[in-house]
């Protein structure tokens, strides 16, 4: 009998992936113009959808109010939130800031070495692009001021709002940002600092169902295009990375 020959046209070792070279570069999405129309104007109508959005809630919304928009799913409410995934690392905006800029970074070069027919894959590139854009931009440009609390019998925390009291003054009352609504007064030997820095304005809440919250943290449009476009990132990488199926065919006779 005579061994196939795995180097034969048409046969692959099995189990083993087939090799992967380089996106030829007249196949590469940076020479592409459809390629380039798609991520780019998805990217811009992502931004567009989460900047208008975060406007509207915090134009419209009433300061600790609530609104329905999905009932019994989706609620509106305005938060504003000084660190990241889950309001972690509070304060940490320049490192914020940094990252955000690496995944921008790390966008461009993976639509870079893509082929230019890889339009899931740019989808998803788009929808990275277009929310870390979001997040940076209020990062950098929205700023409120953000009391921290000492640890009592009532808990610490934070407070983040519009300090409206005269600078010294006892005791410290801040409000509601933007509008410098619904005044709250702490008492200063509470606070264990003041800063001003950039945040993160969110507003989309799922709504707890009998009585159970789920899904506690309030997000914006910009975090749920991270999280579609990773997600389609993970399923691409791991579509092309799969191991090329066993060759079952017999082998011919000798």
């Amino acid at each position: 009998m005579k061994q196939p020959d795995p180097t034969t046209p048409g046969e692959s070792t099995a189990g083993v992936a087939p090799p992967t070279d380089k996106v030829p570069w007249r196949e590469s999405a940076l020479r592409s113009g459809p390629a380039h129309l798609l991520l780019w104007s998805l990217a811009a109508v992502g931004l567009w959808a989460d900047l208008a959005s975060k406007s509207w809630a915090f134009g419209s919304l009433p300061a600790g109010g609530r609104q329905t928009v999905v009932p019994g799913f989706l609620t509106a409410e305005r938060s504003l939130n000084s660190g990241a995934l889950f309001g972690a690392f509070s304060g940490w905006v320049p490192a914020f800031i940094i990252a955000s800029l690496l995944a921008l970074a790390f966008v461009l070069y993976v639509f870079g070495t893509s082929d230019r027919r890889q339009r899931f894959l740019h989808v998803g590139l788009a929808l990275i692009l277009a929310g870390a854009m979001g997040n940076l931009y209020d990062r950098a440009f929205v700023k409120a001021d953000v009391l921290t609390l000492k640890a009592n019998a009532n808990g610490g925390g934070q407070v983040i709002g519009i300090v409206v009291s005269e600078a010294g003054a006892d005791p410290v009352v801040v409000a509601s940002y933007p509008d410098g609504k619904e005044p709250r007064s702490f008492p200063r030997e509470r606070i264990a600092a003041i800063d001003q820095h950039g945040v993160v304005r969110d507003f989309i809440k799922f709504t707890p169902i009998a009585g159970f919250d789920y899904w506690p943290w309030v997000f914006n449009v910009a975090d749920a295009l991270l999280v579609v476009g990773v997600a389609i990132l993970l399923i691409t990488f791991w579509r092309e990375r799969r191991p090329a199926p066993a060759n079952t065919r017999p082998a011919a006779p000798a």
